[in-house]
């Protein structure tokens, strides 16, 4: 007998006869099911949407239960703004073999004082700094003050101006600094095998976006797209020049 699916449809308060109707089946068929035989896989997905529960909760024994997160995934904030300034120092801290900073402008980083001697200390300890930046010219970095709903002017003038302040880090080895013309779908800010991911949103500012904090488990998980990702932006981008 499945208990589990006769408890579901008593809190459901539905009979037999409306899950045949609903799923245009013999109501014997859901008599059949109540005894203990078990559904074919669309029945099963249909019986799950109708009583609006997971399909693993009415078939335990047989259906593996679906893991809304994955495992490489830390934490998860509502807005870039929300992340502590102590996360972002961790982060990069705890860098010992490579920092990648890939964004439009990084101006919230760039301003910080403190972030940019934290960079430029981790690089003298061997860490290799790459920091990608939107082409101020490129009508990438337009577009996306646009859709911002900054303007194009304002948003050149954020990447020139941290353009500037991160030319600070030039004169350090194991530093690099390029311009990209990419269209960017998230800002990604890479300390060794963790990841802060800056989600972009059409019409929303990125310090408003969500961020995902992502550590690479596999060499084929979730983490390792956005690596691809950046890596690609990466070799298509030219060197900053002073």
């Amino acid at each position: 007998m499945s208990d589990n699916l006769r408890h579901a449809l008593a809190r459901a308060r539905l009979q037999t006869v409306d899950v045949a109707t609903a799923l245009a089946v013999d109501p014997k068929t859901v008599d059949r099911w109540l005894k203990g035989r078990i559904p074919y896989p669309r029945h099963r997905w249909a019986i799950a949407d109708l009583l609006h529960v997971d399909e693993a909760d009415l078939w335990p024994d047989i259906v593996k239960p679906r893991r809304p997160i994955v495992s490489e995934v830390q934490a998860v904030y509502a807005h870039r703004w929300t992340v502590p300034q102590a996360v972002w120092r961790r982060h990069f801290e705890g860098a010992t073999r490579q920092i990648d900073i890939l964004t439009y402008s990084g101006l919230f980083l760039a301003e910080d004082t403190g972030m940019i001697r934290l960079l430029a200390s981790r690089a003298r300890e061997g860490v290799r700094v790459r920091i990608l930046l939107g082409d101020p010219d490129s009508p990438q970095v337009a577009a996306r003050g646009t859709e911002e709903g900054i303007g194009p002017d304002v948003m050149a003038a954020r990447t020139r101006n941290a353009l500037t302040l991160y030319r600070q880090l030039q004169d350090v080895d194991d530093v690099e600094i390029r311009l990209h013309r990419t269209v960017l779908y998230n800002s990604i800010y890479r300390a060794d095998d963790d990841l802060l991911v800056n989600t972009h949103a059409y019409g929303t500012p990125a310090a408003q976006a969500p961020v995902i904090h992502m550590r690479a488990t596999a060499d084929e998980g979730t983490t390792a797209v956005y690596l691809a990702s950046l890596e690609a932006v990466w070799t298509t981008a030219e060197p900053s020049t002073a």
